[in-house]
């Protein structure tokens, strides 16, 4: 039902003329991060002016979207009800049909065919440019149709190249030149918020969207434990459904210096707060990438089931303010499908492995790039 749908949106009359470029980004906050800076070689490689570039991405984070993609046109959708509402589905493909771009492309790789890849098919451009994407037995039918439908596919590497130099693969090879990749940097204009205004803090993101990418949370206390007993405040972070331990967390937050601001914050003022803090923790998620890009000092704990393709970032495009710890396994890149772990709703081994002290001695060498009260060298783990 949604290929026939999809069907008729593609070659639904439009008699508005063929204009500029559509690039459609069905990911989440942080591969949107990833992808920002090669976006800006995009004029140059399609002939294009900036202002007729669109940027078709996800209600996630349609809110920050103005601010990061300034200077390009936005338009956002649910891409979840895209992804599973037949109706919604079909009133998006009509609306990008309408908007007849003369070319459309997605350099995704880890992408899904029925939401990305339909989209570039729905818009019926007159050129269509997408990546080579990560194909298995399960996707192999669906991604062998799209990609026999449009004119230029483009291999960016083979898994698991990280997607910052996917990104810049993709346009050295619309250039026929090599493009140097850039480290991820977001412009965030902000008042100091009030609560950076008392010394020292520290923001703990210890939420996922994936149950088993969340480092214990007993750990994350253990390590918000030094950094009170050193003066620093203590703020956890994330939306209301990542309270994964509201009971623990409830305790916690009466210690003096600590603050529960889980589920409320906008994506704005948790930006506002990253910007300024002296550290931040988080796991492998979307707010992790957004503090990196901000030039927070910023620490991620990482899992193995996509290793290196996301996170950590390589050394040429990993900024000074960024850290990343992990305990390698024999069985990474699994692809978060874990045959360790019990349930699905454990942590993944590889990450309930970390050790305090490795934490610990990764926030004391981000640290030691700041100057004093915030410096945490002289701390004794």
């Amino acid at each position: 039902m949604f290929r026939a749908l999809d069907l008729i949106a593609r070659h639904f009359p439009v008699f508005r003329a063929r204009r500029g470029l559509l690039v459609v980004r069905m990911d989440g906050i942080g591969d949107m991060v990833l992808f920002r800076q090669s976006l800006d070689h995009y004029a140059e490689a399609f002939g294009v002016s900036p202002k007729d570039i669109t940027i078709l991405g996800c209600e996630s984070w349609r809110r920050i979207a103005d601010q990061i993609f300034d200077g390009y046109q936005i338009v956002t959708i649910d891409e979840h009800g895209y992804a599973r509402r037949l109706l919604y589905r079909f009133h998006i493909n009509l609306m990008v049909r309408r908007l007849s771009p003369d070319i459309t492309v997605c350099d995704s790789y880890l992408r899904r065919a029925m939401m990305a890849d339909s989209l570039v098919w729905a818009s019926n451009a007159r050129r269509t440019v997408v990546s080579m994407p990560y194909v298995n037995e399960p996707t192999r039918s669906e991604f062998t149709f799209y990609l026999s439908q449009f004119d230029e596919i483009i291999d960016t590497g083979p898994y698991p190249t990280h997607e910052i130099h996917r990104h810049y693969n993709f346009v050295s090879t619309l250039l026929d030149k090599r493009v140097t990749p850039r480290p991820p940097v977001i412009e965030w204009p902000t008042e100091r918020p009030d609560y950076a205004k008392s010394g020292p803090y520290a923001i703990i993101n210890p939420g996922s969207n994936e149950p088993g990418r969340r480092w214990p949370f007993e750990s994350y206390i253990a390590v918000a434990e030094k950094l009170l007993d050193l003066g620093w405040r203590v703020a956890f972070v994330g939306t209301r459904g990542e309270r994964w331990d509201a009971a623990l967390l409830d305790q916690f937050a009466r210690r003096p210096g600590v603050s529960d601001m889980t589920g409320q914050t906008t994506l704005h003022e948790l930006m506002s707060l990253m910007l300024y803090a002296n550290l931040v923790i988080s796991n492998d998620t979307g707010p992790a990438h957004l503090s990196i890009a901000l030039g927070a000092p910023t620490l991620v704990i990482v899992g193995g089931g996509h290793f290196t393709s996301f996170v950590p970032y390589p050394e040429d495009v990993c900024p000074k303010n960024a850290k990343f710890v992990y305990e390698v396994m024999d069985c990474y890149h699994c692809f978060w499908r874990c045959h360790k772990r019990e349930s699905k709703h454990d942590v993944f081994p590889c990450v309930s492995a970390i050790a305090i002290d490795d934490v610990w001695e990764k926030c004391v060498s981000l640290s030691a790039n700041q100057p004093p009260p915030q410096d945490l060298t002289n701390v004794v783990s």
